[in-house]
């Protein structure tokens, strides 16, 4: 896909002359440049394909965040059965201490 140049080839072969570069080596480096600029410049497609994967990602990382957040509840209610059935054996532990002394 071709891309619009950022900026004026003519222009600047004009201005690499007018400061004494010869045309010829003025038009190799206008060349240069155009061909760097080219390969390197990313066009409307290339930002939408960024912008999708993007979004993409948000959406898995706001799945995944969910995800977390449901096994930490899921943890913490775990968590609170057994340390309510640690307090009820250790009441009972001291009950049953408090009966044989």
């Amino acid at each position: 896909m071709a891309t619009a140049l950022a900026f004026d080839t003519h222009a600047y072969v004009k201005k690499l002359r007018d400061v004494g570069v010869p045309e010829k080596q003025a038009e190799v480096q206008v060349e240069a440049i155009a061909a760097l600029i080219g390969e390197r410049m990313a066009t409307k497609h290339d930002l939408e394909l960024v912008k999708r994967d993007i979004k993409e990602l948000e959406v898995e990382l706001k799945r995944d965040i969910n995800e977390l957040k449901r096994d930490i509840r899921e943890l913490e209610t775990r968590l609170l059965i057994r340390l309510g059935t640690l307090l009820v054996v250790a009441i009972g532990a001291v009950a049953t201490l408090v009966k044989l002394l």
